[in-house]
């Protein structure tokens, strides 16, 4: 049985993290994707607008998902250990960063393969925010987001 990995905030959930899980899925038998906790996204210097159990519900939902868990930290290779996955997939915005060579690099020692994504074009969670703030800013939709 081949064990894939992935994590992620997962805030403002959009058609690229289910590009991502789809094709993740097409590549193992079982899926595993950490949800980055409320505290790890601060100490990261970001806040969700979404709380992690939200989060974490939602991933849990999707039909791609075998099973969703926390991440805590980021320690990927300990993770990967952890869950005995031979597979470790992440977007490709990632691929030839300083981080994710030594990851890379980390993993192979225990035969865990680095698997990228292409990143959806025109999307992502940064993206919808910064529309959702001008458009508050302008006054458009004000009301409605009050109410909520």
């Amino acid at each position: 049985m081949v064990i894939g990995y992935t994590a992620g905030v997962y805030d403002l959930f959009h058609i690229g993290h289910l590009n991502l899980l789809k094709n993740a899925k097409g590549m193992c038998d079982k899926l595993i994707v950490g949800v980055t906790t409320d505290e790890l996204v601060t100490y990261k210097g970001k806040h969700p607008i979404i709380p992690f159990e939200d989060r974490i519900e939602i991933v849990r939902s999707i039909k791609y998902v075998d099973a969703a868990i926390p991440q805590r930290d980021m320690d990927k290779v300990s993770m990967c250990k952890k869950l005995k996955a031979q597979l470790l997939f992440v977007g490709d915005d990632w691929y030839g960063t300083e981080k994710w060579q030594d990851y890379e690099r980390d993993l192979n020692c225990y035969g865990i393969k680095v698997v990228y994504f292409p990143y959806t074009k025109g999307t992502s969670s940064t993206v919808i925010e910064n529309t959702l703030e001008s458009a508050y800013r302008a006054g458009m939709g004000t009301a409605a987001m009050t109410d909520y």
